[in-house]
């Protein structure tokens, strides 16, 4: 009885963890923060201390267009990664720094991108990504 509690309790734990907003790439999956709103997109990882390894922040946009991140106030180092709205890999900022001054440098995607995903630095070369790499996500 006690091993069909257990099994119970776990599936029951696997389901709840499948509801919460994540995001694969490369075969990797990361809870993930959305930024839909334009208050939690200029918000974003701001003011964070410290993020878990496998989570991050997923910014949601409209439509396709060119972005461009920023690190002010951002207290973790970055890497940001630009998804088009086929979910394609457009571009990486590696290793975006931290910013407490009023002139921050930008970083641009290359291209188009509707998506942009936010994880701690040291990911992009970890995961071994390339443009044309695709994201997978669930977010309801």
């Amino acid at each position: 009885m006690r091993n069909v509690c257990l099994a119970l309790a776990a599936l029951i734990c696997t389901s709840c963890m499948a509801q919460e907003p994540h995001v694969i790439l490369k075969g990797e999956r990361f809870m993930v923060e959305l930024a839909i709103d334009s208050d939690a997109q200029a918000l974003g990882l701001m003011f964070r201390e410290e993020m878990a390894d496998d989570h991050g922040m997923l910014f949601i946009f409209p439509s396709d267009g060119m972005r461009s991140f920023w690190m002010k106030n951002t207290r973790i180092p970055l890497d940001i990664f630009y998804f088009d709205s086929e979910k394609k890999l457009v571009s990486v900022s590696k290793n975006a720094r931290p910013c407490k001054t009023t002139r921050c440098p930008p970083y641009p995607s290359t291209g188009p991108a509707k998506y942009v995903l936010e994880l701690n630095a040291g990911k992009a070369e970890e995961l071994g990504v390339q443009p044309g790499d695709a994201i997978e996500f669930r977010i309801d």
